[in-house]
């Protein structure tokens, strides 16, 4: 009996510790995601089109008929920002990144035509003009050696190629070459006006203690995010970790030459911490046009409060006068639940708010969902049969030559029986799942003979891949203010709920004069009725599944975002340090600094209270992924399935709702007409 009582007590006292969030706090810490290389592809028929690489000014065009009628074209671009040594040299520099071009179908009739920007212009007199070309050249091979191409079109700083000898893989450069060098001219650079590239690179949020990278190179091209694999922490080398673009800075450098690196902050609240040594940019690397990374470590001065900054950043010789000079502005400090929440901490705030004029009334027109068929074109017939013991939710179960129809191709990445696998999403005997891609052959829908089942509905699939929300664990004042922000008509919200008689005195009692006022009425009316009828209703499936009726994909995101880290969190307890170590190889200093703030009088963190540091580090590492929500379920499902333990051999909701983001297409493009003037909330 006591045990039974402690037992209680415990799991009383996790429950109450879910909604004690004025003590919920972003601790600092090192949390960043590791990236793989970006790479665009396009997929054109005959009509041809255009791919550009994101956040550039590289573009293929693919012409009409490049290609013959019924075939199509596959286009990969990927940019290397360091350019093949062997060219850079004194009668040769690289003025482009090397871009690699991968096509999939040689079977073309029309050339392509590559647009790059260059970093470098030759210079306007005679001498120069005549002894220096712009030239790009060609590889099959990333190493070389290189060709030049002569179809090639400058016009100022952007150059055009025709690129008619195709191959499957090709990699491309642009250089400035000279024929040679007479006196006083000494090297290709006398020749030109070359364009230096800075660029700022830094965590997506700041924190009390962060790391900026300062990046340089010889053309104009900077991606948006930059993955860098030599940081330090701790005296020890981490992981790989992306960094996103802060700003970026082009400017004229007559010559190479060794160049002193310095960065001020212009807030007395940061500093810059020195480390000994100077930071420099040695001309023999300008000289290679080699990609120079360097990193300086900014801190909270006197654990001030967190805010975005301006820092100076100045270039120059070592003891002369500086060659440029910007400012940068940090993004804002990582997001704190504090301020989706009006708790009594935050009653100033709520009442500044208050006190605000009004904004202008947002009117949408929200999308009628409709209850049709699925019209599925991918199918596949099973390999053998799968019938287990032990029923794993999620995962189907099928007798060999079972046809099973997909929702796409996509792969989902979780574990099985026991390893982890690739899964198609699909659908056998009125029933969505998962199943071993292994274990499927993939047939067009003419292949089919025949179907258990040829009726699958919008609303059989809504209400099957929202199920994984009975189970999610939430903070209903986050869900409360997520929802009433975002949705901008109580009426389309109450109907879809089921609340179409509800009253305007409700209204009135409550003062209910907002919009998001009377939203916020609409989830307490729900939340009351379900709590009465706990047995049988779930408060967050209900909402979840309105949601998606109304086509707000872009709240559901949130929420199953925030409710997945938040049971993962729960889920794991002390667990979260040895995930924190395969997310971001955590140091027993950095797991100690997320546990301090909610340690107890013993001095260590209570068991039913260790769900607190775990969120807040799933919290700081979700942050990071921006709006791939998808991305962030996919890596921690990965992640849980790799520990020793994996709480996703018992736990499975997660593995639901990765199932459900793979569906939402499916639902938008089926459950809502195209031919309805559409405006959506995403």
């Amino acid at each position: 009996r006591e045990a039974y009582k402690m037992a209680w007590l415990s799991q009383r006292q996790l429950a109450r510790s879910c909604l004690d969030l004025n003590i919920i706090n972003q601790s600092p810490g090192w949390a960043q995601t590791q990236v793989a290389e970006t790479v665009v592809v396009c997929k054109f028929n005959h009509q041809g089109g255009s791919v550009q690489l994101p956040e550039s000014d590289i573009t293929v065009h693919v012409p009409q008929g490049h290609i013959a009628v019924g075939e199509f074209q596959e286009v990969s671009l990927r940019v290397f920002l360091d350019p093949p040594q062997m060219l850079n040299h004194d009668l040769s520099c690289t003025v482009s990144p090397l871009l690699e071009i991968t096509l999939g179908n040689l079977n073309t009739m029309e050339a392509i035509l590559l647009e790059m920007k260059i970093g470098a212009e030759v210079r306007k007199d005679p001498f120069s003009q005549v002894m220096t070309e712009m030239v790009c050249l060609h590889s099959p091979n990333k190493e070389g050696p290189f060709t030049v191409l002569n179809n090639c079109y400058i016009y100022k700083d952007t150059i055009q190629v025709k690129l008619i000898d195709l191959s499957q893989v090709m990699y491309l450069v642009v250089a400035a070459q000279a024929k040679a060098t007479q006196s006083p001219a000494a090297t290709i650079w006398d020749y030109i006006h070359k364009t230096t590239s800075i660029g700022i690179y830094g965590p997506k949020y700041i924190h009390p203690s962060f790391t900026t990278v300062f990046t340089v190179c010889g053309h104009s091209y900077m991606p948006g995010k930059l993955t860098i694999s030599d940081i330090k922490k701790g005296g020890k080398n981490t992981s790989p970790v992306v960094f996103q673009l802060w700003g970026k800075h082009s400017f004229l450098l007559d010559k190479p030459q060794d160049l002193s690196i310095s960065v001020f902050s212009c807030d007395p609240g940061f500093e810059v911490k020195t480390e000994g040594e100077r930071k420099e940019l040695k001309q023999n690397q300008l000289q290679a046009s080699q990609v120079f990374h360097q990193q300086f470590l900014f801190s909270l001065v006197d654990s001030r409060k967190m805010h975005l900054f301006v820092f100076q950043v100045q270039l120059g010789p070592p003891n002369g006068r500086p060659v440029t000079q910007f400012f940068i502005t940090t993004p804002d400090p990582a997001p704190n639940l504090k301020r989706h929440l009006n708790l009594p901490g935050n009653l100033q705030k709520e009442k500044e708010i208050k006190s605000a004029p009004s904004l202008p009334a947002v009117y949408v027109k929200y999308p009628t969902f409709q209850d049709k068929k699925l019209n599925f074109t991918k199918y596949g017939v099973t390999l053998k049969t799968v019938l287990r013991q032990n029923k794993i939710d999620y995962l189907l179960e099928y007798i060999k030559g079972d046809t099973i129809a997909l929702l796409g191709e996509g792969k989902v990445k979780a574990i099985g029986q026991s390893r982890v696998k690739e899964w198609y999403v699909g659908v056998l005997r009125g029933k969505i799942g998962l199943i071993h891609c292994k274990n499927v052959k993939v047939i067009a829908k003419e292949q089919v003979i025949s179907m258990s089942d040829r009726v699958f509905t919008t609303r059989n699939l809504l209400e099957q891949i929202a199920l994984p929300f009975k189970k999610l664990t939430y903070i209903y004042s986050v869900i409360l203010t997520l929802v009433s922000e975002k949705v901008y008509d109580w009426k389309v919200l109450a109907d879809v709920l089921g609340y179409s008689h509800l009253a305007l005195e409700g209204f009135e009692r409550t003062h209910a004069d907002k919009e998001s006022e009377k939203v916020s009425y609409v989830l307490k009316k729900l939340k009351e009725d379900c709590h009465r009828d706990k047995n049988t209703r779930k408060f967050l499936y209900e909402l979840v599944v309105a949601l998606l009726k109304m086509d707000c994909q872009g709240i559901v995101a949130h929420i199953i975002q925030e409710a997945a880290l938040l049971t993962s969190a729960v889920k794991l307890g002390k667990g979260w340090r040895e995930l924190a170590q395969k997310l971001v190889r955590f140091t027993k200093q950095q797991v100690e600094a997320y546990e301090i703030p909610h340690r107890g009088k013993a001095g260590a963190v209570a068991v039913e209270m260790m769900w607190k540091p775990a969120y807040d580090f799933l919290y700081t590492w979700g942050a990071h992924y921006g709006n791939s929500y998808r991305d962030v379920l996919q890596d921690l499902q990965s992640a849980l399935d790799r520990m020793k333990n994996p709480v996703t051999k018992q736990w499975r909701d997660l593995t639901g709702a990765l199932l459900l983001v793979h569906s939402l297409e499916v639902l938008r493009a089926t459950s809502f007409s195209t031919s309805e003037e559409k405006n959506l909330v995403l």
